[in-house]
């Protein structure tokens, strides 16, 4: 077995371990995964920038750290991606999810995420596809073309943080980078089989400019994509904590690795099959159903709940789309001052979906802005009441099972679900939901469907209880493990 098998499905937890034990150098940890992704990537197009001089450069410098007998940091050594979309490294291209006019446009900053694994010791490998400006729930776009399932090469891995969950299931990296405006962590977690962590809004700071406040409509999120539970949570203890540049962020400390330990036992869970309003297809009820009983055998007791929804899932998709919309229009301002107008010479470089909503939300009022908040307001008050009551609520991560890649770089979602007309950006998604309310939550790998697909759960805390996410997450996973899902990736045809 060569050097990059044996580490493949190492968890970034052991990886870490073996290398401040001198056990495994970072020059030999960052040369095998970039061999990995040089003979695995061109089949699953999971990478988009390779950054390998310099994840060389920093592999040399972790490894005189370790040997001079430096402090080391909690992910020293370990390599990791970060996502293209909103995300940047000085130096690294940008191109917003794939827009062909930004295919060499460089941003000199950092986000959040990459900077706090950076001092945290990890070592970056490169960027990750995503689609146009996130907006959908599947990963593709015209500049680079779609992600492709590793568990099902003619599928797609789900967005929009999907070139992400399919570089972790596929062994490419320990962990990776994914940002979630509206399920953009956890919908592709679900269809890569992956773990994906949404923290509680404020825990992870978000820093945006030049609207400091842009995080909060709907309530947007940096976060990891791993495959054990225990390295989501070491690197949330990296990326969490107080950070004056976010108005919102939390000042406050979580031993998340602690939370994995703990036990559920009376823990009290609503079940909601469908987020009240949502078809999901029988394949992704059937497992979930099933899944949900490990919480029985972990000692809680699991309770079939109505939510209160009152509105429509498609009143919901569309008020989603309308919230997020503001921050890409502020984005798309931003680059027709900096004399690139992406909707004038450009405007064929996106999806017609997008186009679509700009046009519908251009034209909307600080009144008509303020009636939305109103409606998500209700969807906040519903889970709220869920917590009463319960410790915990899951639910179906999405509606359905992976779709096939489109070839025109313009994969989206099913446009009906059990015969019912559902938006193709995001309305099998149960997902968005948690960003107008800003509850901690998880996708969780549930099992595969009968046709041989990923299916998540996921898991929703209260407001700021993280550490109850990832101790039901960790009980989870310690009653249904799931690794052995990885050897069908790990064998699939290159």
């Amino acid at each position: 077995m060569t050097m990059h098998e044996e580490l493949a499905y190492m968890s970034a937890t052991e990886l870490a371990l073996h290398i401040r034990r001198r056990q495994l150098s970072p020059v030999e940890v960052v040369d095998a995964f970039i061999t990995r992704i040089e003979q695995r990537n061109p089949s699953l197009n999971a990478f988009v920038y390779f950054g390998f001089d310099e994840a060389r450069q920093r592999a040399r410098d972790a490894e005189q750290a370790v040997l001079r007998g430096d402090p080391l940091g909690p992910l020293h050594g370990v390599p990791t991606a970060i996502k293209d979309l909103f995300d940047f490294k000085p130096g690294w291209k940008s191109t917003f999810g794939g827009i062909r006019a930004l295919k060499d446009h460089v941003v000199n900053a950092y986000c959040l995420f990459a900077e706090r694994v950076e001092r945290a010791g990890a070592i970056v490998l490169g960027k990750t596809n995503s689609p146009v400006m996130g907006f959908r729930g599947t990963c593709d776009n015209y500049l680079f073309g779609p992600s492709r399932n590793p568990f099902d090469l003619r599928r797609n891995t789900g967005g929009s943080s999907g070139g992400s969950a399919a570089a972790v299931a596929d062994g490419l990296v320990p962990f990776a980078e994914g940002t979630d405006g509206g399920g953009s962590i956890r919908i592709p977690a679900a269809w890569c089989g992956v773990y994906g962590y949404k923290a509680s809004f404020g825990r992870v700071p978000f820093v945006a400019r030049p609207n400091a406040f842009a995080g909060d409509t709907p309530f947007l999120f940096e976060g990891p994509i791993t495959r054990t539970v225990e390295d989501a949570a070491l690197v949330l203890s990296a990326i969490a904590g107080y950070d004056p540049r976010d108005p919102f962020a939390l000042d406050e400390q979580v031993d998340f690795l602690a939370a994995t330990r703990r036990s559920i036992h009376g823990w009290r869970i609503g079940y909601s099959p469908n987020f009240d309003v949502f078809p999901v297809e029988p394949e992704v009820a059937t497992v979930v159903s099933r899944a949900v009983r490990a919480f029985e055998e972990a000692g809680a007791t699991v309770e079939e709940v109505r939510i209160g929804i009152t509105r429509s899932q498609r009143e919901l998709s569309d008020l989603w789309c309308r919230l997020i919309m503001p921050i890409n229009l502020l984005t798309l301002d931003g680059f027709a001052a900096q004399g690139i107008d992406l909707l004038g010479a450009h405007r064929d470089d996106f999806p017609p979906q997008y186009l679509e909503w700009v046009e519908k939300t251009r034209s909307m009022t600080a009144l008509d802005f303020y009636r939305d908040q109103c409606i998500r307001s209700e969807v906040y008050d519903a889970i709220q009441r869920v917590f009463e009551r319960y410790d915990l609520l899951v639910t179906p991560t999405l509606a359905c099972l992976p779709v096939e890649n489109a070839d025109d770089g313009n994969t989206v979602g099913p446009r009906e679900v059990n015969g019912e007309p559902v938006d193709p950006l995001i309305g099998w998604c149960l997902t968005y939901p948690v960003n107008f309310s800003g509850h901690p939550a998880a996708s969780i790998p549930a099992g595969l469907s009968a046709s041989g697909l990923p299916v998540g759960l996921q898991i929703i805390g209260r407001r700021y209880a993280d550490a109850d996410v990832l101790t039901a997450s960790a009980v989870f996973e310690r009653v249904r493990p799931w690794q052995e899902l990885y050897q069908r990736c790990a064998a699939r045809p290159l």
